[in-house]
């Protein structure tokens, strides 16, 4: 796949089930955001390209949405206003909005909330309602780019959990970007390691880890193990790159 002049994408073939949680992760410039803007049909494909439920993607589906890193939150809206957004822009009836708004941002915990501005909110809340606005339309694949990046460690970790609470309850698919490798084991059913330029799939590690996840989950030795394993391949791909590029010999 080219962006103007530039080979972003290599041989690169991903597969999402219904029920599934796939992480990406990779160096910086890879790619991953590109990737996840291909996959929601906002960069148009020069080749390959994107099925979603057997159909060609040329736009953003319907049913596709996207959660951002720094919130994507209009300021002069609410969260219900927010919230509400997509879905009005789907053209969803007064009465759909009125039902569906209240149940996603109880859903997500922000509950008591409805009437505050985005600057009234901390991070890890903004960060909700974007996720809010995303569930609200009722996604068959949820696209997060790097969403609990640009939140503090500990409402990273509240957040991970929140949303792997949401998957429970509501499974969907999702494609997960993030440059935490602990982030990706933790969230994924896979997790797929982009590597170069052009990008391409160094590996694509099994997760086989038991679902529900919890804080358990990080102290497992097979936990540890996958993220070993996960870090080690990107270590080895970095070095790979370095000596083609002259490094030390």
């Amino acid at each position: 796949m080219r962006y103007g002049a530039l080979h972003v994408f290599k041989d690169v073939s991903l597969t999402v089930g219904r029920r599934e949680i796939v992480s990406i992760v990779g160096p910086s410039g890879c790619g991953k955001t590109t990737l996840l803007r291909c996959l929601d049909g906002l960069i148009p494909m020069s080749e390959g390209v994107v099925l979603f439920d057997g159909a060609e993607v040329k736009g953003p589906p319907p049913k596709m949405a996207m959660v951002f890193q720094h919130f994507g939150l209009f300021p002069w809206k609410t969260v219900r206003g927010n919230v509400s957004y997509g879905l009005a822009m789907q053209g969803a009836s007064r009465a759909e909005i009125a039902t569906r708004v209240p149940e996603v941002i109880r859903l997500v915990g922000l509950e008591g909330f409805e009437e505050a501005y985005p600057y009234q909110l901390s991070g890890g809340m903004q960060q909700r309602c974007g996720l809010a606005r995303a569930l609200a339309v009722d996604p068959d694949v949820l696209l997060l780019d790097e969403p609990f990046a640009a939140i503090d460690a500990q409402t990273r970790e509240i957040l991970q959990f929140e949303l792997l609470r949401i998957f429970g309850l509501r499974p969907t698919a999702m494609v997960f970007v993030t440059h935490s490798i602990e982030e990706a084991v933790l969230m994924g059913d896979r997790v797929v390691v982009l590597k170069g330029k052009p990008s391409s799939v160094a590996e694509v590690v099994e997760v086989t880890l038991p679902r529900p996840r919890t804080r358990d989950t990080l102290a497992s030795p097979r936990f540890a193990e996958l993220r070993e394993h996960v870090w080690k391949t990107l270590m080895d791909e970095a070095r790979r790159a370095e000596f083609r590029l002259g490094g030390p010999s």
